[in-house]
């Protein structure tokens, strides 16, 4: 945990430097502007800290705020710079052609005041989209069919929420959502695959009922993510319970004529907190009769596990949240998001996740509840 935090504050404090060389070299402050900038983005980049440090007084309302400036900062932040970056790879193409070619490109390169300005209208244009596509949250069906479903019940639907991350900014509103379409969707059976929670406010109260109110005919299932051990294993096991749901620490149970199984994200291993045991043991040998669900929030597929469950669902990578993000998951992670039949006819589906981490923003990733109809057949 340590090694993430120093990991990412270093990358998060070069992005808020090359910001400011960037703003200094076009906008030339003087001296008092200079050190209010500095001073400004020195909080901006120590504000996830902040909000933590405000947290764990109980200074709810400081929290809050300093939560909505940082995080909202943060996903601006994270488009300005991936526009500038864009448009310097560019202008560096454009000048090693003009080079290789023994022509001056320069028409074709735009001025580092340019650069600036079309980076900034992207950044602040795009964050004000995201914010509502944030709050656009969908639903998506899939209809998987299976000779392991039972004959006598037909169909069971399941309806799938992941990285809610229920806190300082995901609230009630965002949460009435959500609960809305679950309702709508009707499901036999709700899971939450990790990251229901995400702050350490014990008043999480307002939220139980909201939950609580959702009643599936063969109950609700929940796994850990990351978040839970990051929020406060304790609170978020406790909010989750009196939510209504039944957390499987490696464990599995039989409903509806079919296995649903989950084990506890590797977060809670490395904190002495994990009490999953090994899936090739949970779920049992390939040869099988019943239909079985695994829940796992991070979108890993084990070797060993190869055969032994039906269908996987999974969240952790939120589809990137905010493009180009996207494409750096894709380098700790196989498979984007949707639904992946592996080899050994499995299925596994990646959720977008249903609410947001950090900045309340989503761009070409939108949320979403996903509803499953498993049916009898070939």
């Amino acid at each position: 945990m340590s090694l993430f935090l120093l990991t990412f504050f270093l990358i998060y404090g070069g992005v808020h430097v090359y910001t400011f060389l960037r703003v200094r070299s076009v906008l030339t402050p003087g001296p008092a502007a200079t050190a209010c900038m500095v001073l400004f983005l020195a909080l901006m980049a120590f504000a996830p800290i902040l909000v933590r440090l405000a947290e764990k007084s109980g200074l709810e309302l400081t929290a809050r705020m300093l939560a909505y400036t940082g995080y909202c900062w943060m996903g601006l932040l994270f488009l300005f710079f991936s526009a500038s970056l864009a448009i310097d790879l560019y202008r560096l193409l454009m000048y090693s052609a003009g080079l290789v070619a023994g022509r001056n490109f320069s028409s074709l390169i735009p001025s580092d005041r340019t650069a600036f300005l079309v980076a900034s209208f992207y950044a602040v244009c795009t964050a004000v989209y995201g914010y509502f596509e944030a709050l656009d949250i969908r639903t998506e069906r899939v209809v998987l069919k299976s000779p392991r479903i039972p004959v006598e019940i037909g169909r069971i639907t399941v309806a799938q929420i992941s990285d809610v991350h229920l806190g300082l900014i995901v609230r009630t509103g965002r949460l009435q959502r959500i609960v809305r379409l679950i309702n709508a969707a009707k499901p036999d059976i709700l899971v939450s695959t990790g990251d229901l929670v995400d702050g350490q406010i014990n008043d999480l109260s307002p939220l139980v009922e909201a939950l609580r109110e959702i009643k599936p005919k063969y109950g609700k299932f929940a796994v850990t993510g990351n978040h839970e051990y990051y929020a406060g294993f304790a609170q978020a096991m406790d909010f989750t319970e009196k939510a209504g749901f039944r957390v499987l620490h490696g464990e599995k149970e039989e409903v509806a004529g079919i296995t649903v199984a989950g084990v506890d994200d590797p977060a809670g291993f490395r904190m002495g907190l994990g009490r999953t045991a090994g899936e090739r043991e949970l779920l049992g040998p390939p040869q099988r009769s019943r239909f079985t669900l695994l829940l796992k929030h991070r979108p890993d597929v084990e070797k060993d596990s190869a055969g032994r469950f039906d269908l996987q669902l999974s969240g952790h990578i939120h589809g990137g949240q905010i493009f180009p993000f996207s494409l750096v998951t894709r380098f700790f992670y196989a498979t984007g998001t949707g639904c992946f039949r592996l080899d050994d006819n499995s299925v596994l589906y990646v959720s977008r996740g249903t609410g947001t981490w950090g900045p309340p923003i989503r761009f070409l990733a939108p949320p979403e509840v996903t509803v499953f109809e498993l049916e009898h057949g070939d």
